[in-house]
């Protein structure tokens, strides 16, 4: 443990890939700070000391004496802030933000005019983030894309001008932020998940819909009445949805016996051109298309980018087709609502499925998903929790154990028939098992390959 004096200077707390940039954001514009990290040795302090070799660091459990001293805390958004020494400074009327609130206020100055798109939700909110990056790149707009997905968002700063900043943000980052205005903000699903820090749903959904303030556009999503702002917002509402839309909103309608992207009455795109599959990733074009108009984005444009993206990997990725058997990885659902999405979408045509789940619950409630064993030929539970998503379903459907993936591929194999997917949807976070949903979906990947004698991906996303 070490430990260094502070006199009223701003504290950096954690230093993983976010509190990095957010140290060096400040000490390149001359601002004295702390860094504070619970690791005895984060990765990177070495890079980052040699290049910022003034930098003070305190290692090991924060200080109080530290905290309760600062100007202002900036933190990490892995870090929850009822830890007891950063409550204590809250309590004593610290300020304490992140990443975002500083990008805010920087942006303020450094480019008024560029717009900025908030997107947040339980579920496929990287899906849609990436998706509506690429359709403000194909209609020639200069673009930044970031923030909980590939680059921290102070360091989008570094890069030439952006028009316009398309960001993920998780509810930990909306948690500390307060100065952001966005041209338009989402929040496309709400479904229980980091239960492990929220004591409930209404403290979840509390934090999602910070994203909501100060924007000007706001995308609901219609078949999730917690997606809708405050009553008393007065910006301009745009929906999208799976139903028949309304004048001007975005959904799916029917045209000679085909299903339809729509605006309004007007058709935009059969929805068998998408490049994705499943219903859960219409819904995700249907959010893109709303958002990606809302700030001004040609339509043309968009539906192009729609006929072509595939899907993120480990999200409904196609890995290969095996003896009539499709596997397909998505790894990174990682709660609830994320698994019942795939399980839906893709039993969506009366296709069957046999489901890896099972890992780390972080404390979820898995009882929604009895309302989708409709889709289930067999379940294989993985991980610490697998036994208790068994106990909510196997009075509907066949469950069976195993104890790694390798095994549960093999388990699937068998229990899967021609015509049938094999789906790893974990429904839970990797950590029991794997470093992280990458990792676990390599995992399968490999799994796989190795049953189907395979060397290399047969497919593509879904």
């Amino acid at each position: 443990m070490s430990r260094n004096v502070n006199t009223g200077k701003k504290v950096v707390i954690g230093l993983g890939a976010t509190g990095q940039s957010v140290v060096r954001f400040l000490l390149r514009r001359g601002i004295s700070l702390v860094a504070m990290d619970s690791r005895s040795e984060p990765p990177e302090l070495a890079v980052l000391k040699c290049e910022f070799p003034q930098l003070c660091v305190e290692t090991g459990a924060f200080s109080a004496e530290t905290l309760l001293t600062a100007s202002e805390i900036i933190i990490s958004p892995g870090i929850a802030l009822t830890e007891p020494a950063i409550a204590r400074a809250a309590a004593k009327g610290i300020p304490i933000i992140g990443d975002i609130e500083l990008f805010a206020r920087e942006l303020k100055s450094l480019a008024p005019a560029s717009k900025v798109v908030a997107i947040t939700g339980s579920n496929g909110k990287s899906t849609v983030t990436t998706l509506l990056g690429m359709m403000a790149k194909e209609a020639g707009f200069k673009v930044a894309v970031g923030g909980n997905i590939g680059i921290p968002v102070l360091d989008l700063l570094t890069q030439p001008a952006a028009e316009l900043f398309v960001l993920e943000l998780s509810s930990f980052q909306l948690e500390t932020t307060f100065s952001l205005a966005p041209a338009v903000a989402t929040i496309l699903n709400l479904s229980a998940d980091h239960m492990d820090r929220y004591s409930d749903l209404a403290a979840y959904h509390r934090a999602k819909q910070r994203v909501y303030r100060n924007a000007k556009n706001l995308v609901v999503n219609r078949s999730d009445d917690l997606t809708r702002g405050p009553l008393s917002h007065k910006s301009h509402e745009w929906s999208f949805g799976l139903n028949c839309p309304d004048l001007g909103q975005f959904g799916l309608g029917q045209k000679k016996g085909k299903a339809w992207l729509m605006q309004g009455l007007k058709t935009l795109m059969p929805a068998a051109e998408l490049a994705m599959v499943g219903q859960h990733n219409i819904a995700n074009a249907l959010a893109a298309l709303a958002l990606g108009s809302a700030v001004g984005l040609p339509m043309e444009a968009m539906l192009k980018v729609l006929q072509s993206f595939c899907g993120l990997p480990h999200r409904c990725e196609r890995i290969i087709d095996f003896n009539g058997i499709t596997f397909v990885n998505d790894s990174k659902a990682t709660n609830v609502g994320a698994t019942c999405a795939a399980i839906n979408g893709l039993a969506s045509d009366g296709d069957k499925i046999v489901l890896i789940a099972g890992g780390d619950g972080k404390g979820a409630d898995f009882r929604p998903l009895a309302d989708c064993t409709h889709g289930l030929r067999a379940l294989v539970t993985i991980g610490v929790d697998g036994n208790r998503i068994a106990a909510v379903v196997n009075d509907k459907t066949e469950v069976h154990s195993a104890s790694s993936m390798n095994e549960a591929v093999s388990r699937a194999l068998r229990l899967a028939a021609p015509g049938d997917f094999v789906l790893l949807s974990p429904a839970c976070a990797s950590f029991d098992q794997y470093r992280n949903f990458e990792v676990r979906g390599e995992a399968f990947r490999q799994a796989v390959f190795e049953l189907a004698g395979a060397d290399r991906v047969a497919g593509g996303a879904l």
